[in-house]
């Protein structure tokens, strides 16, 4: 199992465990993450997802997906060097504590 720290825009933190080869998005909706919809259920279809991988681990997780920065652009809240869709993001033990900033909103 792999934690992962969520960071509300207010500042709230939540943990979770989540499993290796999931994806961030699935684990944090199996937690009731509020702040992530995933309202394609990870099929890269909208931006429900978007989140801000810390400045810490943003180089762990790797590039972004083929077509990511396309759905992004439809994200509601700012674009940020760091904005993800959390779908796109495998959970791995090399991952193990990561930080992932929510933005305000999703919709």
């Amino acid at each position: 199992m792999t934690r992962i720290v969520f960071v509300s825009h207010d500042g709230v933190t939540t943990e979770i465990e989540a499993s290796d080869g999931d994806n961030v998005m699935r684990a944090a909706l199996a937690h009731d993450v509020d702040g992530i919809i995933g309202e394609c259920g990870g099929s890269m279809m909208c931006a429900t997802c978007h989140c801000y991988v810390d400045d810490a681990w943003a180089d762990r997780v790797g590039p972004r997906a083929d077509g990511e920065d396309d759905m992004l652009e439809s994200a509601v809240s700012e674009l940020r060097p760091t904005s993800r869709l959390s779908c796109q993001i495998r959970v791995a033990a090399d991952l193990d504590g990561m930080i992932i900033h929510l933005p305000e909103s999703q919709t």
